[in-house]
């Protein structure tokens, strides 16, 4: 009896721990992602400011996409703290926005190389063939995920409706 009474008071301060611990780390993944909007801002203000915002676009993208990240970690996180549950959907497109913000960031750096014809080199030429490598890569692995995620969403609306009936 004593024994059983010692784990429902563990169980319950380990939850009250828990909830502690993913407000702690949903504070601040909140200010992790306002501090990288307001870099993003200043980034822009710059570009504008010398009329530089094409050389500045890479940039604020990368920051905005990693700000997307974030937020979708910190739904996730909330999530957890109401449910007590982890869902898989919100890492799976946490993934597929690191993926497709890779993609872009490629894409782009390649579009430098491309210029003042700097494909001349062979270093370059290497460079082209292993962008174009993780690129086919990173392509695969957007399918990969869009695909785990339409069965994701099928699935749990499918057992759903198997508990609801």
């Amino acid at each position: 009896m004593a024994e059983d009474k010692l784990r429902r008071h563990f169980d319950y301060y380990l939850g009250k721990t828990e909830i502690v611990i993913y407000t702690v780390l949903a504070v601040m993944l909140a200010i992790a992602a306002f501090v990288t909007i307001a870099t993003a801002g200043q980034i822009l203000w710059i570009g504008l400011n010398h009329w530089t915002v094409a050389d500045q676009t890479l940039k604020v993208l990368n920051q905005l996409l990693i700000v997307l990240m974030m937020v979708e970690i910190l739904h996730t996180v909330r999530i957890s703290i109401r449910s007590h549950i982890l869902v898989m959907e919100p890492f799976l497109i946490v993934g597929l926005i690191a993926s497709i913000r890779r993609i872009l960031v490629i894409t782009l750096e390649a579009s430098t190389l491309t210029k003042d014809g700097a494909w001349a080199t062979e270093s370059s030429s290497g460079i082209f063939h292993s962008s174009m490598i993780e690129l086919g890569l990173l392509g695969l692995l957007v399918l990969v995920l869009v695909v785990s995620i339409a069965i994701l969403r099928r699935y749990a609306s499918s057992s759903k409706d198997m508990l609801e009936g």
